[in-house]
C-alpha cells in the first residue's frame, strides 16, 4: 500500500513518543549489538567518501562470533576492532562482502548471545520497530516503517524491498532493525530525504532487509562473496533528474574515466536500449554481461550524442586489498 503523509507522520510520532507494550528486546539480546572501529588501508580509494577512520554498529548473529554490518564500513579495511557492551575489545577479520546487497560479514571472539534472525518479508508498513545502534551512537529508539520499496543508489546499487523508517537516526550505519519479537529484520544503511515517496522531503532511514542475506550466507562464509559472477561495474555516480540519468561523478582510474565519461554527461542508452530512469540504467548495465565485458553507452556530452565503449570490471578488483 502507499502510506499517506499524514498517516506516516502520525505513526512516526507515535512510535517515537508513546510506549509500545508489545515491542521489546531484552538487555541480553541487545548485548549482541556492538561498536565497530575501522581503519582503512593506506591510500584507500574509498577514503574520500567514507573516511580513513570509520565507526558504526555490528550485530552478533549465528554462531562462532559472526557479526553482520553494512558493508561500506569494512571496504578496504586495514584493521577492525569490535567493542562489546561490557567494554571489552576484540580484533575482527573480514569474512565476506556483497556489493549487490551491501552486507558485510566479520568474525570476532565476542562472547554474547547472538540476535535471532527474523523475516523481513513480514515487516509491514506502519509497523513499529526498534532501531538498535551501539551505545555511543544513541543506543535504541523506536521508529515506524513508512515504506517498503525498491531503492536505487547513486553508486551503481539497487535493491528491492528496502525498509524505510521514520523518524530518522543519524548514527545509522550498521544499526540493527528489530521487529516486535526482538528479531533481526534489517541492517541500517542510509539517511534519506525521501523515506516516503510523495514528491516532498520526508526524512528517514533505509534498512537493507535481512531476507536478502539468507540465500547468500553460505557463499559468503565459504568464499567471501556470492557464487554468481560479479556484475559489470563502471565507476559512475549518477542521479535521476527529470527523466534523465545524469552523471554526477566519475571515479578516477575507473573504467568510466578511462573511456572518457565525464561529470554532467547524460546517459541516454546502454547497448542500444534507451534509459530514462536510474533503475533502467542499472538493469541494462547488469544484463550486458559479467564483470569485464564491454558496455556500450550512448551519452549526451556538451550537446553532442556520442557512443562510448567501457571495459567494465569487478568493483572489488578496483579497491585496495585488505590485509586479511
Amino acid at each position: 500500500m502507499t502510506v499517506s503523509f499524514f498517516a506516516a507522520a502520525l505513526s512516526a510520532w507515535r512510535a517515537a513518543h508513546l510506549a509500545v507494550p508489545d515491542l521489546h528486546a531484552d538487555d541480553t539480546a541487545l548485548d549482541a549489538v556492538v561498536k565497530l572501529s575501522i581503519k582503512a588501508v593506506p591510500n584507500a580509494r574509498t577514503a574520500e567518501n567514507l573516511g580513513a577512520e570509520r565507526e558504526g554498529t555490528g550485530v552478533v548473529f549465528g554462531d562462532k562470533g559472526l557479526i553482520l554490518t553494512i558493508g561500506y564500513l569494512i571496504l578496504e579495511a586495514g584493521s577492525i576492532l569490535v567493542v562489546a557492551g561490557d567494554g571489552r575489545v576484540y580484533p575482527a577479520n573480514v569474512v565476506g562482502y556483497d556489493h549487490a546487497t551491501g552486507f558485510g560479514l566479520l568474525r570476532a571472539g565476542v562472547d554474547c548471545r547472538p540476535l535471532e534472525v527474523g523475516s523481513s518479508a513480514g515487516v509491514r508498513e506502519l509497523a513499529t520497530v526498534l532501531v538498535a545502534a551501539h551505545g555511543a551512537a544513541g543506543g535504541t529508539s523506536r521508529a515506524c516503517v513508512v515504506s517498503r520499496r525498491r531503492f536505487t543508489g547513486w553508486w551503481e546499487y539497487m535493491i528491492d524491498g528496502g525498509i524505510f523508517t521514520a523518524p530518522p537516526r543519524f548514527e545509522h550505519s550498521g544499526a540493527a532493525l528489530l521487529d516486535a519479537d526482538g528479531k533481526l529484520v534489517g541492517i541500517g544503511s542510509l539517511w534519506v530525504s525521501d523515506a516516503l515517496e510523495i514528491g516532498a522531503a520526508f526524512p528517514g532511514n533505509m534498512f537493507v532487509p535481512i531476507d536478502l542475506l539468507k540465500p547468500l550466507l553460505d557463499d559468503l562464509l565459504a568464499t567471501g562473496r556470492r557464487r554468481e559472477p560479479p556484475r559489470p561495474w563502471l565507476g559512475v555516480y549518477s542521479e535521476e533528474i527529470q527523466g534523465h540519468v545524469v552523471v554526477t561523478r566519475v571515479l578516477p582510474e575507473s573504467p568510466a574515466a578511462k573511456a572518457g565519461l565525464a561529470r554532467g554527461d547524460i546517459i541516454l542508452g546502454v547497448g542500444g536500449e534507451p534509459v530514462g530512469r536510474q533503475s533502467e540504467f542499472y538493469q541494462r548495465l547488469w544484463a550486458s554481461g559479467d564483470a569485464g565485458s564491454s558496455v556500450v553507452l550512448h551519452v549526451l556530452h556538451k550537446r553532442t550524442v556520442r557512443q562510448l565503449t567501457v571495459q567494465s570490471m569487478d568493483r572489488m578488483a578496483f579497491l585496495r586489498p585488505s590485509p586479511n
